[in-house]
């Protein structure tokens, strides 16, 4: 989720499509708290990790 939300990111800045842009910070902040909740110990939806 963090690659691709990085990668919508990217392709939002470069041609200028706002929605990209949006949808890539969203995937990037719900893949960061999942690495962060899975890299804690804590099992999130039944998994310990997230890959």
């Amino acid at each position: 989720m963090i690659i691709l939300g990085v990668i919508l990111l990217i392709i939002g800045f470069v041609f200028g499509i706002p929605i990209l842009w949006t949808v890539g910070i969203v995937l990037l902040v719900i893949g960061l708290i999942l690495m962060l909740l899975g890299a804690s110990g804590r099992a999130v939806g039944g998994r310990r990790h997230y890959y």
